[in-house]
Parts: structure tokens; sequence; C-alpha cells
């Protein structure tokens, strides 16, 4: 089963985190984990210029230290970005303190007071001892772009039936998710920008 957007239940179960924003403002917040990776996020730059939007990158720290210019151009272009862990490890199978020291050499790389978990997963302690020192950013919408069994075309639709006011939505800057999502943002950033949207940063 594909869920597109995030249950009413689990937001309200897990409401100590952040999962959108102001449903009353005409405001979408394009999210984008695993990067930098070379070309990839480079192209998802060139494509928010080109309609004057603004993303948050959720970057990993071993990506940002291979790729330092591609991280240096995302901060220059007046995107924000996040902690997404060093290694994307799972956290529903990783212990506290391997967990904690991973994030915390991520953090060597990303300077930010925002943070994902890769898979969206996390145990009760690893989200207590986090909050201390980051806004933990979930999402109500996920494109699936990762998903390669899944059609481009079918991607677009989901998402921009999926969005509304305030929406944090989930790309990839990886090269696993190129396809889908270079073909869906784009036609997505369009599409909302007709309507009177804004792409602003978290």
């Amino acid at each position: 089963m594909v869920y597109w957007k995030t249950s009413r239940l689990l937001i309200r179960v897990f409401n100590h985190l952040e999962w959108h924003k102001s449903r009353s403002e005409k405001v979408i917040y394009l999210t984008f984990d695993d990067g930098p990776t070379l070309e990839v996020t480079e192209r998802v730059l060139e494509i928010l210029k080109k309609f004057k939007a603004k993303a948050t990158f959720f970057c990993l720290g071993r990506n940002v230290e291979r790729h330092r210019e591609i991280y240096n151009k995302i901060i220059n272009d007046g995107h924000a970005t996040g902690n997404h862990t060093y290694s994307h490890l799972r956290g529903w199978k990783t212990p506290l303190k391997i967990y904690i020291q991973d994030t915390l050499l991520g953090a060597k790389y990303i300077s930010s007071d925002l943070f994902r978990p890769p898979y969206g997963r996390m145990t009760r302690n690893q989200s207590k001892y986090l909050r201390q020192q980051y806004k933990i950013i979930m999402w109500d919408v996920l494109s699936h772009d990762y998903n390669q069994l899944l059609p481009a075309w079918l991607c677009l639709k989901m998402v921009l039936r999926s969005t509304r006011n305030g929406s944090i939505v989930v790309f990839h800057d990886s090269f696993k998710a190129s396809k889908n999502m270079l073909y869906v943002l784009p036609k997505f950033l369009e599409h909302f920008q007709k309507k009177g949207y804004k792409f602003e940063t978290i």
C-alpha cells in the first residue's frame, strides 16, 4: 500500500513533531532528503531558481563531506538545510548511543537546528534526546519519487492531489529518485505557482 498523505491520526499521536505549517496561507514547504548529490542536487537548484522557489534540504553528513561545494551552493542560493544524520541509519534498528553519535557526526558538516529522521522513523528515546537541540521536521505529503516501480506521471498526479496550504512535501535529491523527481518537480512548481502559491524554507 502506497500512502501519499500522512494520516491525521499519526499527526495527532505524534503532535510533538512538525508535520505541516499553517493551513491559512498559500505557502508550500518543499524538502529534499539524502543529498547533496552530484548533478542531481545541482539540477534541483536550477529548477528552483527558475521558479524563484525556496526549499529545505535535509542533508546526509557523509554527502556534505564529499560535496561541500554543492552544500555551499544550497546555502548561497538562499535555501535552508537540516541534519538527516551522517550515514542514513534506521532509527528503529539502531541503539540510542550509536544513533546520537551518527547525528552529532552529521552536525559537524551541517549547521542547522532542523532534523529529519531517515525513513521518518525513530524511537521514543531518540526523539526525546534530539528534541533538546533540534526541531524535528516530518511531512504530510510524500512524493514516493524513490519508488522505481511507480511511474512519474502517477507520482505527479498524487502529489498534486495531496498538497494543500502549509504542506511539507518530501522529494529526494538522490540518483535513485532522480528520474521521477526531475519529472515531477518542475510540473509541481508550475501548477502551484499558477494558483498563487509561494514556496518557502522551513
